[in-house]
């Protein structure tokens, strides 16, 4: 037997940074118009091909205020907001309850349907969201999470010194069930 590795194998290591790269898609990239509901469940499929939505859960999410209500209860109502809430809730379901999900969503915006009482934005969750899985996918580090850089991101937030804390616990569960995802995704690989 030979120890040389087959140069065209890739490390399970590898893999994961693979997944992560492709599995995240910049809001800039996000649609610029909102959506009927139908539309986001294509939206969420595209992005996590082996992901099933329908209509039944997403209304079970809105039911359970883990994610907002539609605007204005319009059926083309779905926003960018909407799409950031079910990615979230889609690298959260796996691992966490809906309880959970409320929780982790709690830290960081009080009430699902009012974006006057969110700590930060959602677009700057996502945006903080982007940044992890970025340099998840660059990283060499067998490190679960980087609390330091996760710290550095919550500082420099321009928020109040005593919502660091819970932003600091929400971007760590984001981090950490970001890495749960693609590990689960890459055992996937590895077993087909």
């Amino acid at each position: 037997m030979s120890d040389q590795k087959d140069p065209t194998a890739i490390s399970i290591e590898d893999s994961v940074k693979v997944k992560a790269k492709s599995s995240i898609l910049p809001l800039k990239d996000f649609p610029k118009y909102d959506l009927f509901l139908s539309q986001v469940i294509e939206f969420l499929e595209d992005l996590f091909n082996d992901e099933t939505y329908t209509i039944n859960i997403i209304q079970n999410y809105i039911k359970s205020d883990v994610i907002a209500k539609p605007h204005q209860g319009k059926k083309k109502g779905y926003t960018n907001i909407h799409l950031i809430q079910l990615v979230f809730v889609s690298y959260m379901r796996p691992v966490l309850s809906t309880e959970e999900i409320k929780k982790v969503f709690n830290l960081a915006f009080n009430d699902i349907n009012n974006r006057e009482d969110d700590i930060i934005s959602w677009e700057t969750a996502y945006a903080l969201f982007y940044e992890i899985q970025k340099n998840q996918a660059k990283s060499t580090s067998n490190l679960i999470i980087d609390e330091k850089k996760l710290r550095g991101y919550v500082d420099e937030l321009n928020i109040r010194e005593e919502d660091k804390e819970r932003i600091f616990i929400f971007i760590s569960v984001l981090a950490l069930v970001a890495k749960a995802s693609f590990i689960k995704n890459t055992a996937k690989e590895l077993i087909n």
